[in-house]
This record gives structure tokens, C-alpha cells and sequence, in this order.
């Protein structure tokens, strides 16, 4: 298994709850190879017949993740969440284990900080991403955020009034709002790259890019010009 390249490589996964469950299902979707651990016997056998490999173990035994062969991962991932003590434990196991990338969901910023200071590469936080994801979506009428960092993200959203049947070098969204319109996507075509020269129709759906307060203030700008 070391010597395939990150992206072909199978993946470990500890913990079958909702995020395991989720990531496990869009991996083996992907056609990458999975290994799914976890102690809850009636998880096991719901699950046994749709990913590629779940064995019913207890991560937090160095000893028995060492029998499944788990040193030979190059990535891993922690989806045990209920109990921070054993999240941290499967955690501190994998890292001992020299796993090159070692991924775990965290409930809180404070079991994020132990994560990161045991060893693991990333920490993330499903919950609290889409709590602020709705949030945006529900405050500023937006059809989806991605917030790739604390002040930078993309949306898909609707054009404002002022923009429509007008060309993108026309409108100037990056000098007038700060924002940049990357994408666009005519009702019944696929998504295109924005050129300068492309005209944004009313039934249009735009993918836009810039700080957070801007795109909010441009979506904002947005409902009130409807």
C-alpha cells in the first residue's frame, strides 16, 4: 500500500457515525479502496455490504490496529466524535504509527487543539462548517458558500439587476464591489469560465470570489436590487 501514489492509496477510516459513514461512501464512490473500523457490531454488519473492507475492532488498542495493518496506510482519518477521550486515543495511536497523513473530525475548538498538538496533519470541524455555511445561506440568500479560509470564499448566487444583459468587463465587479466573477451558468448549459466579454443573463447563476464581507455585501446588494 506505501508505494501506490496518495491519490490511489487506500484510506483508513475509524468510526462509522454520520461523518464516517458520509466520507467512507464518497471515497468508495471515487473508486478508492477503504478500510473501515469500527467496535459497534450492528454498524459493522449495516455497513458491511457497501464499503470495501469494515472490521469490527477497538482503535484504541494500538496492538489490534496494528494486526488490520493499519501502519501501512499512508492516510487516515478519525471519525470517532462522541467520545473525545477515544478520539484522541485512536488519534495518538495512528500518529505513533508513523501514518503519513492523519485527518480527525474535532466537536469543539478545544479537542481540535489537542488533535493538532498530538500530531494530526488536519483537523476539522463538520458541524461548525455547516452551521457557518447555512448561515450564510439563510442570512444572504446565497445558493452555496465555500469558505476556503477565515476571509476568503466562493458563491454560487443569483446576478445582481444592475449587471444583467450587460458583459462582465462592462460591469467591473472586481473594481466596483471587490469581488470576482469566475463562473456562469445559462439555465440548460454547464457551468463556463467567466471572460470579459461574456453577457450575464437574468436566469443566470453566478459563481463569485472574494472576502467574505464583500460577497456578502454583493449578495446583499444583490437582493435588494430584485
Amino acid at each position: 500500500m506505501a508505494d501506490r501514489t496518495r491519490r490511489q492509496s487506500p484510506v483508513l477510516i475509524i468510526g462509522l457515525g454520520r461523518f464516517g459513514v458520509s466520507l467512507a461512501t464518497q471515497l468508495v464512490g471515487q473508486g478508492r479502496e477503504v478500510l473501515a473500523v469500527e467496535r459497534d457490531h450492528g454498524l459493522v454488519q449495516r455497513y458491511a455490504d457497501s464499503l470495501t473492507h469494515v472490521v469490527e475492532a477497538d482503535a484504541t488498542d494500538l496492538e489490534a490496529l496494528q494486526q488490520l495493518g493499519a501502519q501501512d496506510f499512508s492516510t487516515a482519518v478519525v471519525g470517532v466524535g462522541t467520545s473525545i477521550e477515544s478520539s484522541v486515543l485512536v488519534a495518538v495511536n495512528l500518529v505513533d504509527l508513523g501514518i503519513d497523513q492523519v485527518w480527525a473530525k474535532a466537536i469543539n475548538q478545544a479537542h481540535g487543539k489537542i488533535l493538532t498538538r498530538i500530531g494530526c496533519d488536519h483537523v476539522v470541524f463538520p458541524e461548525h462548517d455547516a452551521g457557518v455555511r447555512v448561515a450564510h445561506l439563510v442570512a444572504n440568500q446565497m445558493m452555496d458558500f465555500i469558505e476556503f479560509d477565515e476571509d476568503f470564499a466562493i458563491v454560487k448566487m443569483r446576478p445582481p439587476r444592475d449587471v444583467i444583459g450587460k458583459s462582465i468587463d462592462y460591469c467591473h465587479p472586481r473594481k466596483r464591489h471587490k469581488v470576482n466573477i469566475v463562473g456562469i451558468k445559462a439555465p440548460g448549459s454547464p457551468f463556463q469560465y467567466a471572460q470579459p466579454e461574456t453577457i450575464i443573463g437574468a436566469d443566470d447563476v453566478i459563481i463569485v470570489s472574494g472576502h467574505v464581507r464583500d460577497l456578502e455585501r454583493f449578495a446583499d446588494f444583490s437582493e435588494r436590487k430584485r
